[in-house]
């Protein structure tokens, strides 16, 4: 019997990466999954995987920064599977280490709305949900620029910060009503994200030659962790940050 065994699972940016990853594994171990990505063809993908393991699950369209788009995606699964149990917030964009006088009104305004205010709209659409049946776990995707420097330019550390702000907040809230908040924070993760950084030599060498990570991390590193605080392993910790970095942040 698997870890997540008749649960369902609403996992945003589930089209490629870590979501992916997350999409898969619950999937695994039992949950049914709501794939949520602002490409809908990417979530479609993500579905076809499932579906072929022998999993149950449904692709949803939605811009998670645009609260009409999360209400229709969140209905769209409760009407599917009568139910949300979990919640993965793991949506999210990056701002390619722009230097703070170089950020502009674009760029911070989509990183910050798809990073921070994603995370509000989506769990004010599905807390009500978990409060019905009394219980439910959020997981956020949070990120080592949310601890220290050095992760991102300034509109992602302040975004990933912000996120671990919401994940103590909503945790203290809700815990009387049985609802765990959690997050988890990637460093070096080798996703579609990434890759520009991983061709490049310069920043690889950064990382690995100056050993802040012995190696680039795999998305289904992350996922292990968003497992652990979805389930009942983890029944006893709301409010925390988890950190997935081979020790880039313990040095």
């Amino acid at each position: 019997m698997g870890l997540l065994e008749g649960k369902v699972a609403v996992i945003t940016g589930s089209g490629s990466g870590i979501g992916r990853a997350i999409s898969v594994l619950f999937s695994k171990e039992g949950a049914k999954i709501a794939c949520i990505d602002y490409d809908g063809d990417t979530a479609e993908e993500t579905v076809k995987m499932i579906k072929d393991a022998g999993g149950d699950a449904t692709a949803l369209a939605a811009d998670v920064s645009n609260r009409d788009e999360v209400d229709r995606a969140v209905t769209a699964a409760v009407e599917a599977y009568g139910k949300i149990d979990v919640l993965c917030n793991n949506a999210g964009v990056f701002d390619g280490f722009t230097p703070v006088l170089n950020v502009d009104d674009a760029l911070w305004n989509r990183v910050i709305n798809i990073n921070v205010k994603g995370v509000l709209l989506c769990s004010q659409r599905v807390i009500p949900e978990m409060l019905k049946q009394g219980k439910g776990a959020i997981v956020n995707t949070a990120s080592i620029a949310g601890l220290v420097s050095g992760g991102g330019g300034v509109a992602y550390t302040a975004s990933k910060h912000a996120v671990i702000g919401m994940t103590k907040a909503m945790a203290a809230e809700f815990s009387p009503q049985g609802i765990r908040v959690n997050c988890f924070n990637p460093g070096g993760i080798s996703t579609g994200m990434t890759k520009d950084f991983e061709a490049d030599k310069a920043t690889t060498d950064m990382l690995l030659g100056n050993q802040m990570i012995p190696r680039w991390g795999k998305p289904e590193e992350m996922a292990n962790i968003a497992l652990f605080l979805a389930s009942d392993m983890s029944s006893f910790c709301t409010g925390g940050t988890y950190r997935g970095d081979a020790g880039w942040t313990a040095k």
